[in-house]
C-alpha cells in the first residue's frame, strides 16, 4: 500500500525534472502541498481496467427508421456518408485540397467562405431550401445550387436571387451565380420513406 509520503517524494522528483517550466513548477508545488496536508490518509494502489460506454447506437449521417415509415428522406440523406463519391457528391466543390494547385494556403479561407455562404443562404432563404446547398467554385466564379420550395411569388424569388448574388459578390470579391430549381411541394424532393 502506498502512502502520501511516497507520493510527495515522487512529486518532488517530478518537479525536479520539470524545473525549467514555470507553469509545471507552480502545478507541482500546489499539488505536493495539497498532498502534504492530507498525509494521514493512505493512498491505495489498485490496478483496474477502464472502459467507456459503448457508442454503437450513436451514428453520424445515418437516420433511424420509424415504425410506420413516415420519415421522408431525400436522395442525399438516404445514402450514408460512406457513399460520397459513389452514389452522391460533395456539397462543396473547389480545388483547395489538390496538392499542386497553388491553393493549399487558401484551404482555411475557402472553408470559412463556405460556412459564411451557407449561413447567409439559410438566413436569406429561410426554410425554403429543400435540398442541401451545393457550392461550386470554378476559376473565379462561385456557383450556388439547390432545390427551393415555391413559398414566395416569383418576383420576390428573383429579388432574393439578385440580392444574394450582389451581396456575396461584393463580400467575397468574385462573381456569384445562383442555380436554383423549384418544387411546388416538399414531398416532390423525397426519395424514400424510412
Amino acid at each position: 500500500m502506498r502512502t502520501i509520503g511516497s507520493a510527495v517524494e515522487n512529486c518532488s522528483e517530478m518537479m525536479a525534472l520539470f524545473s525549467r517550466n514555470p507553469l509545471c513548477q507552480e502545478f507541482f508545488r500546489g499539488f505536493s502541498a495539497s498532498l502534504a496536508r492530507n498525509s494521514a490518509a493512505p493512498l491505495p494502489f489498485i490496478r483496474s481496467f477502464h472502459t467507456t460506454l459503448p457508442t454503437n447506437r450513436v451514428q453520424a449521417g445515418k437516420y433511424r427508421s420509424t415504425q410506420y415509415k413516415t420519415r421522408g428522406l431525400t436522395y442525399e440523406q438516404y445514402y450514408n456518408p460512406t457513399f460520397i463519391g459513389f452514389a452522391k457528391g460533395w456539397n462543396s466543390w473547389n480545388t483547395s485540397n489538390l496538392r499542386f494547385a497553388n491553393t493549399e494556403h487558401q484551404t482555411a479561407q475557402i472553408t470559412i467562405y463556405d460556412m459564411f455562404i451557407r449561413k447567409f443562404i439559410a438566413g436569406t432563404f429561410h426554410n425554403m431550401f429543400v435540398s442541401e446547398v451545393i457550392i461550386k467554385q470554378r476559376h473565379n466564379v462561385i456557383y450556388i445550387a439547390g432545390i427551393v420550395h415555391q413559398t414566395v411569388p416569383a418576383r420576390k424569388m428573383y429579388f432574393l436571387i439578385g440580392y444574394t448574388e450582389e451581396f456575396l459578390g461584393f463580400f467575397l470579391k468574385c462573381p456569384v451565380k445562383m442555380e436554383l430549381q423549384s418544387v411546388s411541394s416538399k414531398k416532390d424532393s423525397l426519395f424514400t420513406y424510412i
